[in-house]
């Protein structure tokens, strides 16, 4: 049997499965969606954002991609933003990273992989300004894992400099950001930064106009 074929009698037996446990479960979940949070992660296969916070579908509005990145000129980033802030009003947005990834080693590298070099061009900038305390880690394990650290540190504060934040704390004092990182080692999700509705923003990312 082909591996594609396997997942789809996973998904029968799962969806048979749901329903002899709840009979209403997708008719609900066809009606509604109402979400709290909005998970930016990794792409990386080992890191189901339902299944490490112990979500059901319907609890969790999910974006990811390489290294967990918030670009500023990612349209579809910016697109899954707006829509969970402004029309699912969520509240709360994480960034999770996870130690171990392999879009942060790569940055780290001087190996040229063609097109994702300018993906991961925002890593090494992660890297320029936090040089002097990556490079004074003892080892090498532990320079790529404060590197994920400040990795998601810096995506949560370009979260903080977008319009869409912004303007959603203003309006309604929401969302609360947070960062975490994940290990694949044990399971076990690490906080990183918490940032509340309302923090000040870094004045030259400060946008007053907001209507």
């Amino acid at each position: 049997m082909d591996s594609y074929h396997k997942l789809l009698l996973n998904n029968k037996a799962w969806a048979e499965n749901t329903v002899a446990q709840d009979a209403g479960f997708f008719q609900r979940l066809e009606k509604l969606q109402r979400p709290e949070f909005l998970w930016i992660g990794c792409s990386d296969s080992r890191v189901p954002a339902n299944e490490i916070t112990g979500t059901q579908p319907g609890e969790i509005f999910v974006h990811r991609n390489i290294a967990n990145l918030v670009v500023h000129t990612d349209l579809n980033l910016l697109s899954v933003l707006q829509y969970a802030v402004e029309h699912l009003k969520v509240k709360h947005v994480i960034v999770c990273g996870h130690y171990g990834c392999g879009g942060v080693h790569a940055a780290m590298t001087h190996q040229s992989l063609g097109l994702i070099n300018k993906w991961l061009r925002n890593i090494k900038d992660v890297y320029r300004l936090h040089k002097a305390e990556v490079d004074a880690q003892p080892t090498e394990q532990a320079r790529l894992d404060r590197m994920v650290e400040l990795n998601v540190q810096e995506q949560v504060m370009d979260l903080v400099k977008t319009s869409i934040i912004q303007k959603a704390w203003k309006d309604r004092g929401g969302p609360h950001l947070h960062g975490w990182v994940y290990s694949l080692h044990d399971g076990i999700v690490k906080p990183i930064c918490d940032v509340p509705a309302g923090t000040p923003v870094d004045d030259i990312y400060r946008f007053d106009n907001l209507e």
